[in-house]
Formats: structure tokens, sequence, C-alpha cells
């Protein structure tokens, strides 16, 4: 991925943060027939090697997980994003010499990737998914609440994944190469707008 310096962002606090907080991320492998994406939750767990470990799963039908993988995988995780208009801009008046641009965040993170299909591995996987999920809404639904029949039936129906992190990279653009002026005016545009996730992206912009 292609990061200036500017826009790199490096902290491990603000790039777990980020992968924590993207509810759908995409994996992304190569193959002998070209590469193959799959959206899909993943898991962060970060005491697992020294990148921390990522799961998930995928259908059993998603022919992904059969298909041979040529080097690392990837998953790429996004974060809030949005149209920035030169229009914003203070240096427009002044210079004239402005263009459209766009601002946002994401988070790659490489590894081999495994899957797998052992019965336990999935309860406990699916488990832990469901927790992470409910709890971020304040919900209490627990996998031990539907039958066990009908549990074991779904289980049947995935393939889980593990993919240790090799390598970890973040991005986040968010104006950082514009004046301090340029900036306020971005942030105010965006913040001004009736979509919620350019509010969102307004209150990263520095100023």
């Amino acid at each position: 991925m292609y990061i200036p310096s500017t826009f790199s962002l490096s902290e491990r606090s603000d790039i777990f943060d980020r992968i924590r907080n993207t509810g759908l991320a995409t994996l992304i492998t190569a193959g002998p027939d070209g590469p193959m994406v799959t959206p899909l939750p993943l898991l962060l767990d970060e005491s697992e090697g020294e990148f921390g470990t990522l799961y998930g799963h995928v259908a059993r039908a998603n022919p992904h997980w059969r298909s041979p993988v040529v080097g690392d995988a990837a998953a790429l995780f996004s974060g809030p994003d949005a149209y920035v208009s030169p229009g914003w801009y203070a240096t427009k008046a002044e210079r004239g010499k402005v263009v459209p641009t766009w601002n946002y965040e994401i988070i790659e993170a490489r590894g081999p990737v495994e899957f797998f299909d052992d019965k336990a591995r999935l309860l406990d996987l699916v488990s832990r998914l469901t927790n992470l999920h409910e709890g971020k809404r304040g919900m209490t639904w627990r996998v031990d609440d539907a039958p066990a029949e009908f549990i074991d039936m779904q289980l049947r129906a995935i393939v889980g994944l593990r993919l240790p992190i090799t390598s970890l990279q973040g991005k986040r653009k968010m104006s950082q190469n514009r004046n301090e002026q340029d900036r306020a005016g971005v942030a105010r545009g965006l913040g001004a707008s009736e979509h919620a996730q350019d509010r969102e992206v307004g209150k990263l912009i520095p100023t």
C-alpha cells in the first residue's frame, strides 16, 4: 500500500482501534486463477503473535477457501471516508490552484492464511465473534441460546480462517498535507454535511 509519510498511521494502538472498530473487513488472496475477495467480519486476538492474529469464517459454499493461495493473504479494514471539495480551501480564493481529493482511513494486515473446519474451533470462533458484536450493541444473545442441533448444522456450513499478522500498515489521509486554514475549511465543510460519515471524517481533520 502506498503510504506517504504525512499520512502514515504508525501507532499500534491506533491501528488496533481501527481493526476493532471496523465491522466488515475485506479478505484478499491471490491464486492461480487471479485474486479472490471476500467481505467478512474478523476478530483480532492481540495476544497471539507479534502483530496479533485475525480469525473469521466463510461459507463452505464459498470457493475462496478451496483456492490455492499464492503468497500471503491481505485483510483490509476501512474507516470513515469522504469527498473533499476544493471549494472548502482558503487557498482557492488566493491562487485557484486546487483540486478535489478524498479523505479516508485504512489498515492493511498481511500474513499466511489457514482454513479449518474443526467443530470445537469453529464453535469457539463464532461464540467469540458473537459476544464481541453483541457486546458492542449492549445486547445479550449468545450462541448457546439457539438449539444445539441447529448450531451444529450452521457450523457444518462454514469454514474458519486464521491469519497470523506478519505485516501491519495504517494510513490516515485527513488533509494533513494542507495548511491550517485549508484544514479548518475542510472540517467546517464536512461538519455541515447532512451525511453522518462526512461529519465523522470532519472530526478527524487536525485543526
